[in-house]
């Protein structure tokens, strides 16, 4: 995937002063939000814990028992991907370009979220897998399942720092301690209460920070559009230039990579698979992938709103990615605005907690227990549990030695889906190619991805990849390999 679709992802700079986030100055403590912030991570505990003893088989704690029905379906599939960049980086990108500068959020994401119904949901969901790569190993074969966890788990595992490191910097600036305490600190929160509930209690903290999400954004608009005077005149004065999805100069191969990174990129990912494969029923699965497009486009349109009229509501604003933090401090009293605030903190957690999540599924399920025939449920949740830490372990130290929010997302994007994304739909809809052909297509997408950003520096890297890896395994398959 291209390193600009990662940082507009992110939508968190390191140099973007967080302070801000919360309006507090540097050297001077916010009782009141940091008050807010304790009683608010203090609610995900208390979900995880509560869930914890539900946990006696790895089905329960990967998927929820499998068990789970269409409203937290479609509420864990909306929050798993609603983060603090669908705010802050597309109303940002909005403010700064118009609508050319924020097709992923949330348009993309929403056809990616309608396709995922479409193409991938009932079908996965009916094979009762744990994990994308399960399937892989019905498909192709054992090899290539563990040679797909290995290319999947990279990605997610740096990605995961970035968003630990981005909350690190929150809870800095609210309590003002170091921001490398503030990082260990918040990846021990995450890792302990998805310790404790699995993904059941992913899913139900998603409840909650969707809630939050939308309140938040809600309350934001709704004081906005009470000046109703002042909207009018932002879009009657609106170059209609803004309101174009073509960038200037941007080529046509260009404005189909933009395209693609965020609607087929994303279709393939474990964290969000797994809410899919935890659905009660194939139907539930497919009607909640369609619920959850319609819910994150009407949610993901308020940023992207406010940006269109940015300009002329709160000119000025020198870091594009501030515009609706610094819109939110202006517009809301206190107390509102420490509800933003927590639809931020909300953003993120609802990520972070899914990625570290979906590592220990791949790592443990299509690693670990084959490799050492682990039959007991009770080792088995054990051990998931012990994955969760690993993966929060390392995406902890990542995030203090990794250089910074920008310097992750870049190298979280040269291991990409590219070939991932090829294979499963290859696999789902043909039954031509075999192992070999499976095994040249992933090995494919990933060189590719890395050549052509960090070598060749291609204008549309993602989809050069995703060509090249189908290219592979149509060649692959011709062969019968």
């Amino acid at each position: 995937m291209s390193s600009d679709f990662y940082i507009a992802r992110l939508g968190l700079g390191e140099q973007q002063g967080l302070c801000n986030i919360f309006s507090v100055p540097r050297g001077k403590v916010a009782p009141v939000n940091a008050a807010f912030i304790l009683v608010y991570l203090a609610a995900q505990v208390l979900i995880g814990v509560w869930l914890a003893r539900r946990m006696k088989t790895e089905s329960d704690y990967f998927l929820g028992g499998r068990n789970v029905g269409l409203a937290m379906v479609t509420f864990s599939l909306f929050a798993t991907w609603f983060g603090a960049e669908t705010c802050l980086g597309s109303s940002g990108q909005v403010y700064a370009s118009g609508l050319s500068g924020s097709r992923a959020d949330p348009f993309g994401f929403t056809l990616c979220l309608v396709l995922m119904g479409l193409l991938l949901a009932a079908r996965l969901r009916a094979g009762k897998y744990v994990t994308l790569a399960d399937y892989f190993r019905e498909r192709y074969g054992p090899l290539v399942e563990q040679v797909a966890v290995w290319v999947m788990i990279p990605s997610s595992l740096i990605w995961g720092a970035a968003q630990l490191r981005a909350f690190g910097q929150i809870i800095s600036v609210t309590t003002l301690w170091p921001v490398a305490l503030t990082i260990v600190l918040s990846a021990i929160f995450v890792i302990f209460y998805t310790y404790m509930g699995g993904l059941l209690g992913d899913i139900y903290t998603d409840f909650l920070q969707g809630i939050m999400i939308i309140l938040g954004l809600g309350v934001l608009l709704a004081v906005a559009l009470g000046d109703w005077t002042r909207i009018k005149e932002a879009l009657a004065a609106m170059d209609p230039a803004r309101l174009s999805f073509i960038a200037p100069g941007e080529s046509i191969v260009q404005r189909l990579d933009r395209w693609m990174v965020p609607i087929l990129g994303s279709l393939v990912t474990q964290e969000t698979l797994a809410r899919v494969l935890a659905a009660r029923t194939p139907s539930i699965a497919r009607r909640a992938s369609f619920l959850a497009a319609g819910l994150y486009f009407l949610v993901g349109i308020i940023p992207v709103f406010l940006g269109l009229v940015g300009p002329t509501l709160l000119p000025g604003v020198a870091d594009r990615e501030q515009f609706l933090i610094h819109l939110a401090s202006g517009l809301l009293p206190r107390l509102l605005f420490i509800l933003f605030a927590g639809a931020l903190i909300s953003a993120i957690l609802s990520t972070t907690d899914s990625i570290l999540l979906a590592i220990s599924a791949l790592l443990n399920h299509n690693l670990v227990f084959p490799l050492f025939r682990i039959e007991k449920e009770r080792t088995r949740v054990l051990l998931a549990r012990v994955g969760v830490m690993a993966a929060g372990a390392a995406a902890c130290v990542i995030a203090i030695l990794g250089g910074g929010i920008y310097n992750l997302v870049v190298t979280a994007s040269a291991f990409g889906t590219a070939g991932v994304f090829v294979i499963t739909l290859a696999g789902l809809y043909s039954r031509a190619g075999g192992e070999r052909a499976a095994l040249g297509a992933l090995g494919m997408g990933l060189l590719a991805t890395l050549l052509g950003q960090y070598v060749l520096g291609l204008p549309a890297p993602f989809l050069t990849a995703v060509l090249a890896s189908t290219a592979v395994f149509g060649a692959g398959a011709a062969l019968k390999w």
